[in-house]
């Protein structure tokens, strides 16, 4: 920032307006450590000031002009070199000129609409963040800082359960029915399996809930599946007529909403892996795609009243992936 020494050189700094009040949320980095980051909501408005310091005080600083903006972006980690932007917004501050002492910027950025969750995954990153600039012919001094969005929504009363078969001709039939076919993040999936034959020596049996991410488009597709849980739910031989409960707590895992067709670029969805492996070590499965949500009404009481009406509005749209009853489930049956 300063040229083989000689110049002034400064730095920035972004302060959120509410920042002593604002709830923080733990979020996963690039490198799979949690950090924490203000949370906010679609609707909300973004405000704080940029905080210029300047490193010399008896030098001048000469600049093209400073400008804050409010990002949210879209980078598939296999295409780094382009960041696709659904939300640019650009506020600003000062006009080109000199500074000779530090400065504090004021910047408001109002009822910002903020339509996907904050996402990190395996192949893909959806960033929402706050860039301050002071322009200068050799080199810009950037400052940025990430905030985290959750997007709320709430489902019709209408929520199916679900109840399928699943077999081997004159070897194993059973029944298996899940209580719902949406639930929230802090659910509770509560179910049962019932073996109406049962020919083969089963030894074992598990659910499995399982996070599928797909990135990219045509040829360009990429699948990645990734085991969050491991749900035992039976060791030793079932009988005939036998009927085993499920009940299985997602509040332990790290879960989030199901997300289709983000932006056109990607998805993320859920399914419970039903697992049967017998005392041959053959392993039957059955696969049953389910909608995850995050529910509103609870955060809603320390909620901003910005935040409650941007829920309001959601919940009241079809336009989001989420806040749509889902299509026909994927399904897979058969041997490995």
């Amino acid at each position: 920032m300063s040229f083989f020494g000689f110049g002034q050189s400064a730095e920035l700094e972004l302060v959120l307006s509410d920042a002593e009040s604002r709830r923080r949320v733990e979020h996963k980095t690039e490198e799979g450590k949690k950090e924490k980051y203000f949370l906010f909501y679609d609707g909300e408005t973004v405000s704080g000031r940029v905080v210029l310091t300047l490193k010399n005080p008896n030098k001048r600083l000469e600049h093209q002009g400073i400008k804050v903006e409010f990002i949210g972006q879209i980078e598939l980690y296999y295409d780094r070199g382009n960041h696709h932007e659904f939300v640019s917004l650009v506020k600003d501050l000062a006009r080109p000129g000199e500074f000779t002492q530090s400065q504090t910027f004021d910047f408001e950025f109002t009822h910002v609409e903020k339509p996907y969750e904050s996402y990190t995954g395996q192949n893909v990153k959806l960033r929402y963040f706050l860039r301050a600039t002071v322009s200068r012919r050799l080199n810009d001094v950037v400052k940025e800082m990430d905030i985290v969005v959750h997007t709320l929504s709430t489902y019709p009363e209408l929520n199916s359960s679900i109840k399928m078969e699943v077999g081997i001709e004159d070897c194993l039939h059973i029944e298996f029915e899940y209580n719902k076919s949406k639930y929230h993040l802090k659910d509770v999936i509560v179910g049962k399996i019932y073996f109406l034959l049962v020919r083969i020596k089963i030894k074992h049996m598990e659910i499995d809930i399982i996070k599928r991410e797909t990135t990219g488009t045509g040829p360009n597709v990429y699948h990645e599946n990734d085991t969050i849980a491991k749900y035992e739910i039976m060791d030793g031989a079932p009988v005939r007529g036998e009927s085993i409960p499920i009940r299985l707590f997602l509040a332990g895992y790290e879960l989030t909403p199901t997300m289709r067709d983000i932006n056109k670029k990607f998805s993320v969805r859920y399914y419970l892996n039903l697992v049967l492996i017998d005392e041959e070590e053959r392993r039957y499965f059955k696969q049953q795609e389910v909608v995850l949500w995050r529910k509103g009404d609870i955060v809603r009481k320390s909620m901003s009243h910005q935040a409650a009406i941007a829920s309001q509005r959601f919940e009241g749209t079809s336009s989001h992936g989420e806040a749509k009853p889902p299509g026909q489930p994927a399904e897979n049956n058969g041997r490995q």
